[in-house]
């Protein structure tokens, strides 16, 4: 396996100096904050939070349950209990409109255990630097090691080991092998 980054085999660990991969702005952290405790008191974990738009924007929370499930019902009884939460501190000027909704199959990965979880599955990564050249990856994963994501990139002879902590966007592509795992409802073998 090669690091990307690395010199001589090495690895360079800085701590993120960004965002966690949940959020985008420091009002998705407050709002993050917010509702994570929510969500972890109903057996849900969220996996992204983002306001979106202009005039009326949208707070789009992603959630999922531990097995990776999340039904319209789920959605309807988390969007109400985030409702109350945000209704009390009303941490949004103005307007807005809340989304609640499962990662979907082409979700994004905001967490280490995401990509072990995902092992067998084509993503993309987006990097906050330029490595090699590049800021983005694309290819099968293969795993994590340590704190590093083990990601087989497309024309390269070895895996290659990301830190997660270079990581700023990851999702998974959309391909025929997620969508038939999908409708198995399996996830995490390809």
């Amino acid at each position: 396996m090669t690091l990307i980054g690395g010199s001589g085999g090495a690895a360079v660990f800085v701590n993120r100096k960004g965002r966690p991969l949940k959020t985008r702005t420091a009002l998705d952290d407050r709002l993050l904050a917010l509702a994570e405790p929510v969500a972890e008191a109903m057996g849900f974990a969220i996996v992204r939070v983002r306001v979106m738009g202009g005039k009326r924007p949208t707070l789009q929370v992603m959630a999922e349950r531990a097995d990776g499930s999340m039904t319209v019902e789920d959605c309807a009884e988390l969007s109400r209990a985030l409702s109350a939460a945000l209704d009390e501190t009303d941490p949004i000027e103005g307007e807005y409109a809340l989304e609640v909704s499962s990662p979907g199959v082409d979700r994004p990965l905001t967490e280490l255990a995401h990509f072990a979880r995902w092992t067998g599955f084509e993503a993309k990564l987006e990097l906050d630097r330029l490595v090699e050249g590049r800021k983005r990856f694309s290819g099968v994963l293969a795993g994590v090691d340590g704190d590093n994501v083990v990601i087989e990139l497309k024309g390269e002879d070895e895996a290659a080991l990301i830190p997660f902590s270079w990581i700023a966007e990851a999702r998974l592509v959309l391909t025929d092998e997620l969508m038939k795992a999908s409708l198995k409802g399996g996830e995490g073998t390809a």
